[in-house]
């Protein structure tokens, strides 16, 4: 996946898991507030991934830019 895919992805993951949350404290259900943590979670470690891969390209371009001038 792309940086962009993977940050879309980590916000819905994330956005579900607070949702999750939400219902799981309504209910008094552990299991889906666990869930909800868990999914929520992978949100951010999707959204981490997308950051770094977009790090990770941008200092490419810079690079290839300046190998580029010197040429």
């Amino acid at each position: 996946m792309g940086s962009t895919s993977d940050k879309l992805s980590g916000m819905g993951n994330e956005a579900a898991g607070k949702v999750k949350q939400g219902i799981g404290n309504l209910t008094d259900d552990e299991k889906i507030k666990a869930e909800g943590t868990a999914q929520e979670l992978k949100g951010k470690g999707q959204q981490a991934v997308g950051d770094a891969k977009e790090a990770v390209k941008d200092a490419a371009d810079k690079g290839a830019d300046a190998v580029h001038k010197n040429l």
